[in-house]
């Protein structure tokens, strides 16, 4: 397994006033983290609510407050946004940003969401099969193509008959990162993203132990597996990312142990298997270091994402490994 240096980011619900999401960029950016991404919700649907800040301005705000950290949404929602609209969105945020933007895309999977914007939400292959074309579409916007119609490429887009303006600064447009848990997006992640981004299989329109077991680090080498059947030779030049949502810092090995065994509670896992969870860093500064590197070692992922609420407890980490 090759083994990329470690880069950190920031995910923030976007709940902050101006000054205080301004404010967490810098923090962030001084803290040595690489990235800082939001989400992409827009209303108060079952466990989503809370993010008040819409994606776009606020990655551009983020952008215009600092001089190296890179913005981004983990993910946006392709149902969410013409993809004419967001083609050009990202690439004037690349060019704006000075190409510090990484687009990070999604089938969607939050149902209450659909039905609260109004929202009709296809099965999930006809969604996979639309972020392909979405892919492909930004992808030639990016390139400064004109685009084609639909019965031409065999699309399901049927934006077509101009020019992809303004080109982003980034050489081939920003990288696109895929995130998903179960074989079809993860496929496709491979085949396409520049950074695949393993999460829940979300197929159920919500979190609960169902998910969070679908990702554990008894599936791991398979999931893996699925990214290399898309990539093929270009296996070794994807980035792979984890979101730790379960990272808890602790002052000792045993109140590391007791937090593994109380959040294992919540989702009917041991605490041994929580503790092993891709998406988990529960422990001290030197256990959660090692099991980076373990991480790395044996599935290549080097790219960690922690919420905002660790960036101050995480920093260490930060620290100790990051560019290593």
């Amino acid at each position: 397994m090759s083994s990329k240096p470690f880069r950190f980011a920031i995910q923030s619900a976007a709940t902050a006033s101006g000054a205080e999401w301004r404010e967490l960029a810098k923090r962030a950016e001084g803290t040595g983290y690489n990235t800082l991404y939001v989400a992409d919700h827009y209303v108060d649907a079952a466990s989503n609510g809370g993010q008040v800040l819409a994606a776009f301005p606020a990655m551009a705000t983020a952008a215009a407050v600092t001089d190296t950290l890179r913005v981004g949404a983990r993910v946006l929602c392709i149902d969410y946004h013409h993809p004419a609209v967001l083609a050009k969105q990202a690439a004037t945020l690349d060019l704006l940003s000075d190409g510090r933007f990484d687009l990070g895309l999604g089938a969607g999977w939050v149902s209450s969401e659909y039905e609260a914007m109004g929202l009709a939400m296809d099965t999930a292959p006809v969604r996979i099969a639309r972020l392909a074309d979405t892919v492909d579409f930004v992808r030639r916007f990016f390139a400064g193509e004109t685009l084609e119609a639909a019965e031409q490429t065999g699309s399901s887009i049927t934006a077509a008959g101009f020019k992809g303006q303004p080109l982003p600064v980034q050489a081939g447009g920003p990288p696109i990162m895929i995130g998903g848990g179960a074989r079809k997006v993860l496929t496709l992640a491979g085949r396409v993203a520049d950074i695949v981004s393993f999460n829940f299989d979300n197929r159920a329109g919500v979190v609960g132990p169902a998910s969070v077991q679908s990702a554990a680090a008894s599936v791991m080498e398979q999931r893996i597996s699925w990214v290399r059947e898309g990539a093929g030779d270009r296996f070794d030049s994807i980035e792979l990312e984890v979101g730790a949502y379960f990272t808890v810092v602790t002052p000792d090995t045993a109140s590391g142990a007791a937090t593994a065994e109380k959040m294992g509670g919540m989702f009917g896992m041991s605490a041994d298997d929580m503790a092993a969870h891709p998406n988990a860093l529960i422990g001290t500064a030197d256990e959660i270091c090692d099991r980076l590197v373990e991480r790395r070692e044996r599935y290549g992922i080097s790219f960690v994402t922690v919420s905002d609420r660790n960036l101050e407890a995480f920093a260490p980490i930060v620290a100790r490994l990051a560019n290593t």
